[in-house]
């Protein structure tokens, strides 16, 4: 692409998008990285830098001739930011860990949450002033969460939760090998 036959609005335009698509690429990827998802990253990484390169190249070679360029470049940065956190809640990737503490609906939910197939672990506790509570546990797809939590609050409008994220492959446990240990113990498996 000659970029030298483009007005500087549209140049500093071009920028602008270009950074925008590289950075919501790269927030998105930065999250994947952080789920464990490989491929994606790698995927996502490659038209990330792709993209990153041709619109630095644009900035370096035409900045002396307008400033526009490093105002519509750091422009789309900020943009890019934004836009990538909307787009990875809107794809809402990976599980959670959900936990409810209830004093009137925990029963309720536990069978709700077991309806649409979660496996759901309850305990007893106290709340305030020794009052009698139940935890809730349970995972769950991102995208069921808000269903989740808005049938929850509905059965107890004074639920309490918390919600983690749930690293895939996190609930693995593997048993040690006896005889080996530290690094070693790769060598000694059969």
């Amino acid at each position: 692409m000659d970029a030298s036959t483009l007005p500087t609005w549209g140049l500093a335009l071009l920028i602008f998008g270009l950074r925008v698509c590289d950075v919501t690429l790269g927030t998105v990827r930065t999250l994947s990285v952080v789920q464990g998802r490989v491929r994606l990253s790698v995927f996502l990484g490659f038209f990330e830098i792709l993209i990153w390169v041709t619109a630095i190249s644009q900035v370096v070679t035409h900045l002396a001739e307008s400033p526009l360029l490093a105002v519509a470049y750091a422009g789309g940065f900020a943009t890019g930011n934004a836009s990538g956190i909307l787009l990875e809640r809107r794809l809402a990737m990976g599980s959670v860990v959900v936990r409810m503490i209830s004093a009137k609906a925990s029963d309720a939910i536990a069978a709700y949450l077991e309806s649409l197939g979660h496996s759901v672990a309850l305990f007893n506790g106290h709340g305030k002033g020794d009052a009698p509570v139940r935890l809730v546990y349970t995972t769950c797809r991102r995208k069921e969460l808000r269903s989740i939590l808005d049938h929850a609050r509905g059965l107890d409008a004074d639920v309490i939760y918390a919600v983690e994220p749930l690293l895939e492959g996190s609930l693995t446990f593997r048993q040690p090998l006896p005889h080996a240990t530290g690094w070693r113990a790769v060598f000694l498996r059969k």
